[in-house]
């Protein structure tokens, strides 16, 4: 599968989730399988991009490529000067959001908002593309199937986005009235695919290699996103990416490797957050590891009350020490309440109001 000039790895790709996708979890989704991974939205106000948190988001230092960096906003110049911003900080490829429901996103009419509002979202496509075109650089959308129930859009925008040179559309199988409650529907996305001959990937509720296999062959799309199923899961890419190979199932990750990945990511997570900082938004991640494991509960309360770096660390290494002096191998019934635990996640992650 291609974006443009770019030749990716595979169909399976990690969801740009905000307070999630950072640089680190993009490498390990990466390095899990994922084929490609968009980053956290990045705001399009030029007086935010001198922020700490702006500037995290747009690091890239040892990220594979493709580069691919989610950009957010209202106004169409100040989205298309902040794709150049992007770019020349290392973005290969910008994705436009029009998909996040979060009510801080939406409330400014950014975000799903946008759908509402049909000529700002062609005239905002249509200015990222301008901006973008000039500079080889493709641009992508990621949208939900409408604003409510009663007002799906998505084949209709669908149509103008790629007439305007979007060249890939990712479409969440959920309304912005929806959230993340319910169930998503890929009808939506089926009749999307069947209207655009630009790539279309399906988003919503993949948590299963089994998932991502029915989900493909009922919409037809060319890929897949996974979000919240990735969370504490890196590997979910690579079960996918065989299951869809060879119709059988990949066998659960080591718990030394699963100590490994983690260790990894908070040595890479610290280095990009600071010590401060990096040992409080590293929580959630232990958390979503741990949560589903023998004692993981009692572990992440205690974990949470740690407020340094090398403690966390420790605490964590100590923790899988004595889970692997039990089991040499997580038995499928640990692996399978891994993908339990992603309902859970949804809740917390929603009550944060964290996901885009």
């Amino acid at each position: 599968m291609n974006i443009g000039p770019y030749v990716l790895a595979n169909n399976l790709f990690a969801a740009p989730m905000a307070g999630v996708t950072d640089r680190p979890f993009r490498r390990l989704c990466k390095a899990g399988g994922a084929g490609y991974a968009v980053s956290e939205m990045v705001t399009s106000r030029r007086d935010l991009w001198e922020t700490l948190k702006t500037s995290r988001r747009a690091n890239h230092e040892g990220e594979v490529a493709p580069i691919a960096v989610q950009i957010a906003g209202t106004d169409a110049q100040m989205m298309a000067e902040a794709a150049a911003y992007n770019i020349d900080r290392g973005a290969q490829i910008i994705d436009i959001n029009m998909g996040c429901p979060a009510k801080k996103v939406c409330n400014k009419w950014a975000g799903s908002a946008l759908m509402q509002d049909e000529p700002l979202a062609l005239t905002i496509a249509e200015a990222v593309v301008a901006a973008c075109v000039p500079r080889n650089v493709p641009v992508t959308l990621k949208m939900r199937t409408g604003w409510a129930d009663s007002h799906k859009n998505a084949v209709v925008l669908a149509r103008a986005f790629e007439s305007a040179g979007v060249q890939m559309l990712t479409v969440h199988g959920r309304t912005r009235e929806q959230g993340y409650k319910g169930q998503a529907e890929y009808d939506t996305i089926a009749a999307v695919k069947a209207a655009v001959s630009v790539p279309v990937v399906a988003n919503g509720d993949i948590n299963t290699p089994e998932k991502a296999r029915d989900v493909l062959a009922y919409t037809c799309a060319d890929a897949v996103m996974v979000g919240r199923a990735a969370q504490g899961r890196p590997w979910i890419f690579r079960e996918m990416a065989h299951f869809l190979a060879t119709g059988t199932h990949l066998a659960p990750p080591l718990v030394a490797e699963v100590k490994r990945l983690l260790l990894d990511h908070l040595l890479d997570h610290y280095e990009l957050y600071g010590a401060f900082s990096g040992v409080r938004t590293a929580r959630k991640h232990i958390g979503w590891y741990v949560r589903p494991l023998p004692g993981g509960e009692a572990f992440r309360g205690r974990m949470n009350l740690l407020e340094d770096c090398e403690a966390q660390w420790q605490a964590v290494a100590d923790f899988f020490d004595e889970l692997g002096a039990r089991m040499d191998r997580m038995p499928a019934a640990i692996a399978g309440m891994v993908q339990a635990a992603a309902g859970d996640n949804d809740r917390q992650n929603k009550k944060e109001g964290e996901l885009a």
